[in-house]
Parts: C-alpha cells; structure tokens; sequence
C-alpha cells in the first residue's frame, strides 16, 4: 500500500495511523495471500506486536469482540432503564451483517481492499460479507494502534448514528432524566440543568415549558402539564440530539506531514 493510498483510506476513516501495516493487513483478503498480490511475501507474515498477521482474517476476529463490547456499552449506558434481555436484542438489530456491510460502503472500503484475481473476477469489491468482515478488521485496526477510545469514536462516527435509525425501535426508556444524565456521564460532559422559562394558563390547565443546559449550552425544550412531564420532554430530545451527534461527530485527524 503505497502513501497516498494510506492517506485517501485514512481520511474517509478520519483517523492516522501510526502503525500503516496495520491498516493494510485490515484490507488484505485471504485470496490476495494465496496468490501472491499483498505487499508481504508469500507464506511470509508479518509481526505486528505480538501478533503475526497476513490477512485480515485474525483481525475480523479482534474486531468482532470490539465492536460488541463498544456497542454493549454504548446501550448499557445510554438506555439505563433497559433489561438485559432488550439490550440483547438491541444489540443483535444495531450490529448484523447488513449494518456492517452498509457501514463499509459509506466509507468505499470496497475499493481498498486487497484482492485475489479470482476473488476480483467474481465481483468481491461489493460483495456484503467481504464488506463487512473488512469492517470489523479495520475496527481491530485502529483498536490495536490507537486503544479503546478511539475504537469507540470511529463507531460512533461510523455506525451508531445510522444503525440507530435504520433499526426503526422505538425508545422505550421510562425515565429520560437519568438516561440523558448517564449518555452525559460517559461523553464526560457536565450534568444536566433543567430551567423553567413558562408557566402560562389556569392551574387546572397549566403548560410548563422547561430549557435543559449543560456547561451554558442549551441542549433541548420541552413542555408539559407539570413540570416533571415538561423536563422528561426535554430531557428526551436533548437525549436524541446529543445520541445523533455522537454518531457523527469527526474525531481528531490530521493527514501525514
């Protein structure tokens, strides 16, 4: 893989590697091994820490465990009034083959991958499993050059937002506060302030609007008939938004001097 191959690729992941070999071995299929075409010698391997790696097989297994305990976490927190059987299916609609494989397409992995010629002729660029498995073996990838965060970061930007939505379920947390208090907790932002900025109506048909902030920022607006319905409101979609940002937030990446 050549430098500015390395540079395209990391600029769609919005991450640099320090390690390349790694982000290489993530994009070498087994078929591109067999015949000779990565950049490793045949039946060579390369050492990678600890780790001897040729294709991205061993890294697809890496990735996998990754990515669970990301996405594990990621409804742990956000979704506290959940039992362990719903994060389980949670889990189960947000991380599927489909998701992955739609995952690698928004970042063009396809056209970076590194292929046998028979695995070329029968159209492995756009094949879902090969996208998919690339996925989770760039996941690995940047897991053992960077760490866990930003493993974590490049999953929120990458496929929380947009599983989250295409997964079409519905919320079903019953206190929205605490959910929101907890998503704030784990993105290490100040708690929650929730302010009454209305009060209009007769007492027996009252209409509460109430701001939540967070460190002078005004997150969200809800309203209700008492004021714990207008803050559950609030709370709710600062929840949402906040959810989304995270999905799409562009981490910290710089191109190579």
């Amino acid at each position: 893989m050549d430098e500015r191959d390395a540079e395209s690729i990391e600029e769609r992941l919005q991450y640099r590697f320090r390690r390349p070999e790694l982000l290489e071995s993530a994009l070498t299929h087994r078929s591109a091994m067999a015949e000779g075409r990565s950049t490793f010698s045949r039946g060579e391997a390369r050492t990678i820490g600890a780790l001897a790696m040729e294709d991205n097989e061993r890294l697809e297994f890496l990735g996998d465990a990754v990515l669970s305990l990301v996405v594990s976490e990621f409804l742990l927190v956000s979704f506290p009034g959940w039992s362990e059987g719903h994060l389980s299916r949670s889990r189960s609609r947000l991380v599927n083959a489909r998701s992955l494989e739609q995952a690698a397409r928004r970042l063009d992995l396809g056209a970076h991958l590194r292929l046998g010629k028979g695995e070329e002729k029968t159209g492995g660029r756009k094949k879902p499993g090969l996208l998919a498995d690339a996925f989770e073996a760039v996941i690995a990838a940047i897991y053992l050059d960077g760490g866990l965060e930003p493993a974590r970061e490049f999953l929120r930007r990458t496929l929380f937002a947009q599983a989250l939505e295409e997964s079409g379920e519905a919320l079903s947390v019953s206190d929205w506060k605490s959910a929101l208090q907890e998503f704030m907790q784990a993105l290490g932002r100040s708690p929650a302030e929730y302010r009454i900025y209305s009060e209009s109506g007769p007492d027996h048909l009252k209409v509460f609007e109430v701001e939540v902030w967070s460190s002078g920022e005004r997150l969200a607006a809800g309203s209700g008939s008492t004021k714990k319905e207008a803050e559950q409101q609030a709370a709710q979609r600062a929840l949402e938004l906040l959810q989304e940002a995270a999905g799409k937030e562009g981490g910290t990446w710089t191109k190579r001097s």
